[in-house]
């Protein structure tokens, strides 16, 4: 069939070999070039149609997207021109990687603006989950990893996307890829300036979809992690098989209880709550950020099955040490794959076929924390029944038990306790958990916390002269005035910590990250750091550097 695309038509399908329509008398030939086939979807800025390319050999197939302001005031078409125009030319510089399609042409014609682009063959997301049902973690994962990379590479061309939704990702038939459409709302500065009424009147339609976009989009205020949020709700709708909407939420908060909905993992599901998180400076700011949070995650995953192949290989000593090598396999994969609480029961049977993620057993934390303790109680029990030559010989085991409690989240630990066992004489607190607590001007020098999570940690005024804080996060930790001299923070994050005031002479920072902490006032002499890292920071005239110069190096 043919489409009449005279806004006004009454009756706009035709009969295919029509030339003119037999309604309104219009031209069906677009631009002498174009026979429009069928119509793919309508809007409030316009129309998408799937049309024949009658210029070229075989007459390939292309999406035609006709964008119709719905006015006729000349300074509102000309500013609709010049906006059609920029967002060509974006088009047009995306459009050169392998999984966007590419912009064949744009044109004006009677006041309505025309983008040609390269027609994708395959299902989209929404129409998957709905043909096949809802996908599985490690799914999902795969889905994940390959559109932040797609992000990566368009936010590095300074353009946001600002509709990422399941029916706007189609998985590519010919390869099987996955290919980002659907540009018609790009944003192709980050830090726009104010508009004028007629400039938000026209642009008010680019803003996406409700339910997967951010705050700070519907409130004309785009930025690189909106992507990231509705590339998060997006997974959430892959696992869920529910729309935003369709959600329940908190009535005083407004917030989703989204993992009230889905059947995932305790490490992946902090991801995923990361990338929607409501205020843009708690969630993933970049594409980047979320990908090395799945690598992480990922190479966490080789590890622990990595250990349990080892485990299964070395398990033939004695009964028992099959038996303990079996239980600690899956502690080790219920540690990695835990449920969440309130989880519903009846979505297992639907993915991969009902094995595999979902043979997992329990719905809550409390079961997964009774199997890790289990296995690790019996962990030890297998160390004593291993033997060789007669003698027990639990060196391997022991090793391997080591590398499963190094995969374990760093243990909760209140800050009264920390304090009491201090000055009781314990130094070693490794891999623990002092996040959001408060610890002013205590007395912890020497203490040694490698490996501990101390996000938000108050620290202003403390002692931590000579500590070992090696691997620490300390990401918008408050160190204000803290003595940290001599300290080792070698691979520590310090991404957004306090730091003004801070004695840092002679601390180590060997591949510490620094972006965005404050180093005003701080006194950095001799401290092992590089100019890249102090860059990342805020100094000031008052920062004492490496050198012993205050205000430059």
């Amino acid at each position: 069939m043919s489409y009449c695309l005279n806004p006004s038509c009454p009756k706009p399908v035709n009969h295919p070999k029509s030339k003119k329509c037999r309604s309104c008398g219009s031209n069906l030939l677009l631009r002498n070039r174009y026979h429009l086939v069928k119509g793919l979807g309508k809007g409030g800025f316009g129309a998408t149609f799937l049309a024949a390319d009658l210029s070229l050999p075989g007459r390939p197939l292309c999406v035609i997207k006709q964008l119709k302001p719905n006015t006729d005031n000349p300074n509102f078409l000309a500013m609709a021109r010049q906006l059609f125009e920029r967002e060509a030319k974006t088009l047009g510089r995306v459009g050169n990687h392998p999984q966007i399609p590419r912009l064949l042409d744009y044109f004006e014609d009677r006041n309505q603006f025309y983008l040609v682009q390269e027609f994708v063959k395959g299902n989209n997301l929404q129409q998957e989950i709905k043909k096949n049902g809802v996908l599985n973690e490690e799914q999902v994962q795969e889905v994940l990893s390959e559109i932040l990379v797609i992000l990566r590479d368009i936010h590095a061309q300074k353009v946001i996307h600002r509709d990422i939704k399941p029916a706007n990702i189609i998985r590519r038939e010919i390869d099987n890829k996955l290919v980002l459409i659907d540009f018609g709302v790009v944003k192709n500065q980050v830090n726009s300036k104010a508009v004028n009424e007629e400039q938000a009147a026209l642009t008010a339609f680019a803003v996406g979809t409700p339910g997967f976009a951010p705050p700070e989009q519907l409130a004309m205020r785009p930025v690189y992690a909106s992507d990231v949020y509705a590339l998060g709700v997006t997974c959430m709708y892959l696992m869920s098989g529910k729309a935003p909407k369709n959600m329940d939420c908190d009535p005083i908060t407004g917030d989703i209880d989204w993992m009230k909905y889905i059947d995932v993992g305790e490490d992946f599901g902090d991801i995923l709550l990361k990338m929607v998180e409501v205020a843009v400076k708690n969630r993933y700011k970049t594409a980047n950020e979320a990908l090395d949070a799945l690598d992480i995650l990922n190479h966490l995953d080789n590890l622990s099955d990595g250990m349990l192949g080892y485990n299964s290989m070395n398990s033939g000593a004695s009964t028992g040490s099959r038996q303990s090598n079996s239980r600690l396999s899956g502690a080790s994969s219920g540690s990695k794959k835990s449920i969440y609480s309130g989880r519903r029961g009846d979505n297992s049977s639907s993915r991969s076929g009902g094995n595999g993620r979902n043979s997992k057993i329990g719905s809550s934390r409390s079961g997964n924390v009774a199997s890790r303790s289990s296995a690790r109680s019996t962990g030890r029990n297998a160390t004593r029944g291993i033997s060789r030559n007669g003698r027990g010989d639990s060196s391997s085991t022991t090793g391997n038990l080591r590398e499963s409690r190094k995969l374990s989240k760093p243990a909760k630990l209140e800050a009264q306790a920390l304090l009491d066992a201090y000055s009781n004489g314990r130094r070693d607190f490794v891999r623990k958990d002092v996040s959001s607590q408060d610890l002013p001007k205590a007395n912890l020098s020497g203490i040694n916390l490698q490996n501990s999570r101390l996000i938000k940690l108050n620290l202003q005024g403390a002692d931590l002269s000579s500590s070992d804080l090696t691997k620490c996060d300390l990401r918008q930790a408050i160190l204000r005035n803290a003595n940290l001299g001599r300290c080792y923070f070698a691979s520590a994050n310090l991404e957004g910590a306090d730091l003004r005031g801070a004695d840092l002479s002679y601390a180590n920072f060997k591949e510490t990250k620094f972006k965005g902490a404050n180093l005003c006032g701080a006194n950095l002499k001799n401290a092992i750091i590089t100019n890249e890292q102090i860059d990342l920071a805020k100094t000031n005239w008052t920062t004492v550097f490496p050198n012993g110069r205050r205000g430059f190096w």
